[in-house]
């Protein structure tokens, strides 16, 4: 039986925990908005806004007969692009940029316009000026006019083949791409000259640039994960599979180190906030699992970090902090926009 002391010591641990998420909470509350993708109580996914902290959610959508997946706010908050896709459709979280047919909407949700058929526009994203789009085709990258519809340039992709992103500063693209000698490496592609350099090779997803464009953050499932057998037919995946992580880089490949593991989890979707002060992230119990999937927000100052009892991966990062994470329920594909949805 617990004394007195240690049951008072318990719930005083509990309240400073408490009061640290609600500090954090009440740091980021105001730090712009959230789009994400998340299910119904209908059970189809539509797309929500909300603040950091969680509050002032609402639907964009509201389409119980359709899924809406991967939207992407224009810089200038007035266009929001997203896949819409048919419920009869298995949504995969490495597969999202290619189902289902293209839509721009207002950004605010509405005036909701089909740009092409199923898979066309595919992981569009936008350019810093709001003015273009660019998109992945079989032959290469496609660089569009918003207005238009029309090409404007053509780059070859340089073996990307999903997760486009357009740097801030315009400069660069970032995906993930069979290259340079591995399958899965994330690399940087200069947006003029096609040059390109790899970032993180073998087994990592679902790169995001620092507002800055000179950092990447992305997930890396590293090899030969030490005691995750049993785990891991726990949740049924194959034992020595490993867990997904989150890690930092710069974006010439140099000084690549941990985020944030979590032994039993797969992190993915990691998004710097404007700021550059704070990072969000999926958690999910199995890889891709997007049924489990919870959306955190952690301060980048507490990196490298590592969560739960997480045995092995504490052994192979022993500085590694146990950081203040904001949980936000259930959600993907976050994107963290400083301005509002529909915003003028």
């Amino acid at each position: 039986m617990l004394t007195r002391s240690l049951v008072s010591l318990f719930a005083a641990a509990l309240l400073a925990g408490d009061s640290s998420t609600a500090r954090l909470a009440k740091e980021i509350a105001t730090k712009g908005w959230i789009l994400f993708s998340g299910k119904t109580a209908a059970g189809d996914w539509d797309l929500f806004v909300m603040r950091p902290d969680g509050s002032h959610k609402r639907n964009l959508t509201n389409t119980p007969n359709m899924n809406e997946i991967g939207a992407r706010l224009s810089p200038d908050g007035l266009k929001v692009l997203y896949r819409r896709v048919p419920l009869t459709v298995k949504i995969r979280h490495d597969a999202w940029g290619v189902l289902g047919t293209p839509v721009l909407a207002n950004g605010d949700g509405t005036n909701a316009q089909v740009l092409g058929a199923s898979g066309d526009f595919a992981w569009a994203v936008w350019s810093p000026d709001s003015k273009q789009f660019a998109c992945l085709t079989k032959t290469g990258i496609e660089i569009r006019d918003v207005a238009t519809k029309q090409v404007v340039r053509k780059l070859d992709r340089k073996g990307i083949f999903q997760q486009l992103s357009w740097s801030p500063d315009g400069k660069w693209f970032l995906g993930t791409a069979n290259a340079f000698g591995e399958s899965w490496t994330v690399v940087r592609l200069n947006a003029e000259t096609g040059e390109a350099n790899p970032i993180a090779k073998f087994q990592n997803c679902t790169p995001a640039w620092f507002p800055d464009s000179r950092r990447v953050v992305n997930s890396y499932r590293p090899a030969n994960q030490e005691n995750i057998g049993k785990s891991g037919e726990a949740v049924g995946q194959k034992p020595g599979y490993g867990w997904t992580q989150a890690w930092l880089t710069d974006a010439d490949g140099r000084n690549r180190r941990l985020l944030l593991g979590e032994d039993g989890k797969h992190i993915y979707g990691t998004e710097i906030s404007p700021d550059s002060n704070y990072v969000m992230f999926t958690r999910a119990d199995t890889d891709g699992g997007l049924d489990t999937a919870v959306m955190g927000v952690m301060r980048l100052a507490g990196a490298p970090a590592v969560r739960g009892e997480s045995v092995a991966l504490r052994k192979l990062h022993p500085d590694a902090k146990d950081t203040v994470i904001l949980d936000l329920g259930h959600g993907w594909e976050p994107q963290w926009t400083s301005v509002k949805s529909g915003a003028k």
